[in-house]
């Protein structure tokens, strides 16, 4: 192998890690296009986004967002949204962090409505504790 080969494999296999370390990140039942907007932060400890519904009412955005818990244990999440424009920069001040118990078994929904009709795409950012 020439130099060049040599680089280009070393290249191409850490962006194989990479993506098999970004995959896993999210819970494996959370569906992929959910999970394409969740950011978590840590390890997701047993609780999934389900689905997320996303319509525009009046040119402003809005979502539902449906968290499950797979295990017994309450968990404790924190969560905000974060609104993008058309080329992925944030619209708005952003929200504030907001904590909701998700009961062991259970699911609870959040809501949230975009701050301005700029906003075309968003990210539900996570950090899960267990109690």
């Amino acid at each position: 192998m020439t130099p060049r080969h040599t680089l280009a494999a070393i290249g191409v296999a850490f962006w194989a890690l990479v993506g098999c370390a970004q995959a896993q990140q999210h819970d494996p039942a959370t569906p992929l296009a959910v999970a394409s907007k969740v950011a978590l932060r840590g390890d997701a400890h047993g609780i999934a986004v389900r689905e997320m519904r996303l319509v525009r009412k009046n040119d402003i955005l809005v979502v539902q967002a449906d968290m499950a818990n797979m295990g017994r244990s309450d968990r404790t999440v924190f969560y905000r949204f974060r609104w993008l424009d058309n080329v992925g920069n944030q619209v708005g001040d952003g929200e504030s962090w907001k904590q909701m118990t998700v009961l062991g078994l259970g699911q609870q929904t959040v809501k949230s409505v975009a701050p301005t009709g700029a906003a075309v795409d968003l990210r539900l950012e996570m950090n899960v504790e267990p109690r």
